[in-house]
């Protein structure tokens, strides 16, 4: 069963202890970039902002993550896995070089771990735009499997798509020893759109305007 949602820090986060040894507790953000793009984009930015309003460095906001609440001698970074669609080299060689440029950008950073699924292409385009298909259900699976395999003690997930519900409470319910948390952009007035789990305890970074200036990536990648 569930506790209540929780409006404090979790407790049992800070550090490990087996032996008189600390272990340090590896946190892992899970990040549904366009979707954490848009709602940027929704909370911060005016109605006909540049494209690169939204754009944020990926580690960059893990590391802010992460140290709003633990020191490094508590926790470490141990993964930004970043989960977005991608262009066609031929229908769209410009969105592609686009996202080529800033995919390698973001894999300077030896913690980011890039995750792509092919754009899907409708037939009346351009008037409608391409869309992802099945990056959802990537992060999903990633999520439970690296929470049933040990690999994090702390997965933080950034998206306010409700499909990913499921996976949040998967988690809970067969991994006992991981600690899922959700991450979500905050505008100054209004509440933000993040995930919950009914009757979970759930712990949300509610990440503000100042936070997301310290973060902003204002590179313009369709430009080399």
């Amino acid at each position: 069963m569930y506790a209540a949602e929780q409006s404090s820090p979790p407790s049992g986060l800070v550090r490990a202890r087996i032996g008189g040894a600390i272990f340090l507790r590896r946190i892992v953000l899970f990040l549904d970039y366009q979707n954490a793009y848009m709602q940027a984009r929704r909370c911060f930015a005016h109605l006909h902002a540049p494209v690169t309003a939204g754009q944020f460095d990926p580690a960059g906001l893990g590391t802010l993550v992460v140290g709003r609440q633990l020191t490094p001698s508590e926790a470490v970074l141990h993964q930004v896995r970043v989960y977005r669609g991608m262009p066609d080299s031929r229908r769209d060689p410009r969105g592609y070089m686009a996202v080529d440029r800033q995919s390698s950008a973001w894999r300077a950073d030896p913690r980011v771990e890039l995750i792509t699924r092919p754009l899907r292409y409708p037939r009346d385009r351009p008037r409608a735009r391409p869309v992802e298909k099945g990056i959802d259900v990537c992060l999903a699976i990633d999520f439970v499997a690296m929470a049933l395999r040990g690999e994090y003690d702390v997965a933080v997930l950034m998206s306010s798509d409700t499909d990913l519900v499921p996976a949040l409470e998967s988690v809970l319910d067969l991994a006992p020893a991981a600690q899922p948390q959700v991450a979500a952009w905050t505008p100054a007035n209004g509440a933000a759109r993040r995930l919950r789990v009914p009757r979970a305890s759930l712990w949300c970074h509610e990440l503000t305007q100042a936070d997301y200036a310290a973060v902003a990536d204002s590179r313009n990648y369709l430009h080399a």
